[in-house]
């Protein structure tokens, strides 16, 4: 084998060193599980946040025209129809209930990455993970505003057709990037152990948020194809489209533990070239 593939396939598995011995397919399906309880009360939490901040009717005129631009074929449009209408009708009473499920999503992250990084644990896994978690709920309707006031210009240039359906998926890569890429940058910074170097964690995260805006659009791709979801569970389509959601899911946890032991890898490696 000549010399450069070898120090090429070195350098293309050396972040993922750290995985070896690790069930990784087992620690995404765990975060997956916590994700799938906490998703809807932090997506409630945001729009019913940034309800308040930005007005309810602004939130509806924001994601119109996103809504009547996404794929139908599994009932996408509907299901984020009748969300945003939830999170805008929060009540404070439900809200306060929404906030413990929220912050299991926390949990799970931290677990996931202190047993990828420490299989003996840590005390308080669970709240430190909670705790941890709460400032991005903090951010999120900052992140969620960003996010829906770039949503009319990019469903519009979709709606248009030809080229301008290419701009929009671009513009909407970009702003899905640059929405992520903070989140990320916290959750490997601080949600997970070990405080990884500040650098390591900007370009891996940075990554990282990039093949998951791109993953997400993916799915979007996903929610137009005429596919008969029900069919392997009896015709439950109710069913095959959690089990479709579920399986999304999954493979996007997936990203972010092989990212985050990207991270954990580079920040090992600027440590060595600085002492």
């Amino acid at each position: 084998m000549p010399g450069w593939v070898a120090r090429a396939r070195q350098v293309v598995s050396a972040p993922f060193r750290s995985l070896r011995g690790r069930d990784l397919s087992l620690h995404a399906a765990a975060v997956t599980f916590y994700a799938g309880i906490a998703v809807v009360p932090i997506a409630l939490l945001a729009i019913w946040i940034t309800g308040l901040i930005a007005g309810a009717d602004r939130v509806r005129r924001l994601t119109g025209r996103t809504i009547g631009a996404l794929p139908d074929a599994i009932g996408a449009p509907q299901a984020l129809s009748a969300l945003i209408e939830a999170g805008l009708h929060l009540t404070p009473l439900f809200a306060l209930a929404s906030l413990l499920p929220a912050t299991l999503y926390g949990e799970g992250l931290r677990r996931a990455f202190v047993s990828l990084r420490m299989p003996g644990g840590e005390p308080l896994v669970g709240w430190r993970g909670r705790i941890l978690w709460l400032p991005l709920l903090a951010a999120a309707p900052a992140l969620l505003l960003a996010m829906f006031l770039a949503l009319p210009s990019t469903s519009a240039l979709w709606v248009r057709g030809g080229w301008y359906s290419v701009l929009g998926v671009v513009l909407s890569f970009l702003a899905s990037w640059l929405v992520l890429t903070p989140v990320l940058i916290w959750v490997y910074r601080y949600v997970a152990p070990g405080r990884p170097r500040w650098l390591s964690t900007i370009l891996v995260g940075s990554f990282t948020a990039a093949n998951l805006s791109g993953f997400l659009h993916g799915f979007v791709l996903f929610c137009s194809l005429p596919l008969n979801l029900g069919a392997p569970f009896g015709g439950f389509d109710e069913i095959g489209g959690m089990v479709a959601v579920g399986l999304w899911l999954y493979l996007f946890h997936v990203i972010v533990l092989a990212g985050y032991a990207a991270t954990r890898s580079a920040s090992a490696y600027q440590t060595r070239r600085e002492s």
